[in-house]
């Protein structure tokens, strides 16, 4: 039975009201419990008095979990509390189909055995295994792309920790340019692209947003310091504009329009480049993308050679021809005094 998060969020708090032996829950303390559980996981709340009995009958019928519920009067009003105090939808037996979901989950997870910082993830692995009786298959049937030497892959587990628990980190980054920095970041959002992670926090030097590469850290340092959090930026939409983890400064999308080739066309189709992506001219293989042009945007351009031309704008048509002729000049250099016969 295929349920959304804040579902899964109401069922369980109506579950924890109804097997509370101490209070009574009328209908509108089950909204105002269920409204503050999903408010405090999503930052959005509000549930409406329809969708709380609309969950009371999922749960009572078979393809929730048939749950004994007494509806016990008051007066005129009316609260609800299970028959058995000890009973709960977490103490029953896993169904067929959730035990075929968690072997499925459980081998998915597998995948990631044995990377740098994945002790916990062993740990959550084998207790599933232990604890419902399933084992992954051993023949690996699903593959990542991943890559286990990639450095950086060590410090995860502790810039995870970090961001989740609002611990401030002293961080010493080496950049491509041979610069060696220390600073000390507010953790807020960890973000993967193109098979590297990226941490993005408040940078006390520069009182901004930093975006700072795992495999640039050289090392790191959990501090005491007051954390700051975080005001203003919604990571849910941050980088909807762009095309990997670079914001430009205006951050304003612009329309993009690609020309490809016949072979490359149908890929780009069934796998679009952005959410935005849309066709302009299907028999001459035009889509257009509506983002804000950065150095990712370039390199996917380029890592599909010949088989594309920047029809627009024409400001990044010709950034990408010149990049082109500069690449040329190292395959073609112009040999000095030399002349024609």
């Amino acid at each position: 039975m295929p349920i959304n998060k804040n579902a899964i969020i109401r069922y369980q708090v109506l579950d924890k009201c109804f097997s509370d032996f101490r209070h009574r829950y009328y209908i509108e303390d089950l909204i105002k419990a269920c409204s503050e559980a999903i408010y405090e996981y999503t930052g959005k709340g509000g549930v409406s008095r329809r969708q709380i009995f609309d969950d009371i009958t999922f749960m009572e019928s078979s393809q929730g979990w048939s749950i004994p519920l007494e509806r016990l009067k008051d007066g005129k009003r009316t609260y609800y509390r299970y028959e058995n105090p000890d009973y709960s939808i977490n103490k029953r037996e896993l169904t067929d189909e959730e035990l075929n979901q968690l072997r499925t989950t459980i081998m998915t997870l597998s995948r990631y055995r044995g990377l740098p910082s994945s002790e916990w993830l062993e740990e959550v692995i084998t207790n599933l295994e232990c604890r419902f009786g399933l084992k992954a298959n051993s023949r690996n049937l699903i593959d990542f792309e991943q890559n286990k030497d990639l450095k950086g892959l060590e410090h995860l587990s502790r810039v995870i920790d970090a961001t989740i628990n609002h611990q401030c980190l002293k961080i010493q980054y080496h950049s491509y340019r041979d610069v060696h920095k220390e600073w000390i970041i507010h953790p807020y959002y960890i973000k993967q692209y193109n098979n590297r992670w990226f941490l993005f926090g408040l940078n006390d030097e520069f009182e901004t947003l930093s975006n700072i590469a795992l495999d640039r850290i050289v090392s790191i340092k959990e501090l005491e310091t007051s954390f700051k959090e975080n005001q203003t930026i919604d990571f849910n939409s941050y980088f909807d504009n762009v095309i990997g983890v670079t914001i430009p400064k205006d951050n304003i999308p612009i329309d993009v329009v690609l020309r490809f080739d016949e072979q490359r066309y149908p890929y780009i189709v069934s796998k679009p480049l952005h959410r935005t992506q849309r066709i302009i001219d299907e028999m001459n293989h035009i889509i257009s993308i509506h983002v804000c042009p950065n150095k990712e945007l370039e390199s996917l351009i380029f890592s599909f050679g010949p088989q594309v031309e920047v029809v627009s704008p024409i400001a990044l048509r010709e950034q990408i021809k010149r990049k082109i002729e500069e690449n040329l000049k190292k395959y073609f250099p112009v040999q000095k005094g030399r002349t024609e016969g």
